[in-house]
C-alpha cells in the first residue's frame, strides 16, 4: 500500500508512548539529535535533527550508532 500525504508518519503510524519516554534530544558534536539510552554507558542515535547533509554522511552520528559516554566531551543536554 502507498500512502500518497504530506502528514509525518508519526501521526498516521503512532508509536508507543513508552518508546518516546525514554529518547532525550541532545547537541553532540555541534549536531541535535534523539537519542536513547541503551545501557549505562551508552546512547543510541534515534534521528538526526538537521538540515546539513554532511551531519548523516558521518558514520559515527547516523542512526542506530551507539555513543558511549567516555567519548561525549562534544555533549550537551542529556
Amino acid at each position: 500500500m502507498i500512502l500518497y500525504t504530506m502528514m509525518p508518519n508519526e501521526l498516521i503510524f503512532p508509536t508507543e508512548m513508552e518508546a518516546e519516554s525514554k529518547q532525550k534530544m541532545i547537541t553532540y558534536q555541534g549536531v541535535q539529535m534523539l537519542v536513547e539510552p541503551t545501557d549505562s554507558e551508552h546512547v543510541q542515535v534515534v534521528r538526526i535533527l538537521s538540515t546539513d547533509p554532511q551531519h548523516y554522511m558521518n558514520d559515527q552520528l547516523c542512526p542506530g550508532a551507539k555513543i558511549s559516554f567516555a567519548n561525549l566531551s562534544g555533549l550537551s543536554a542529556l
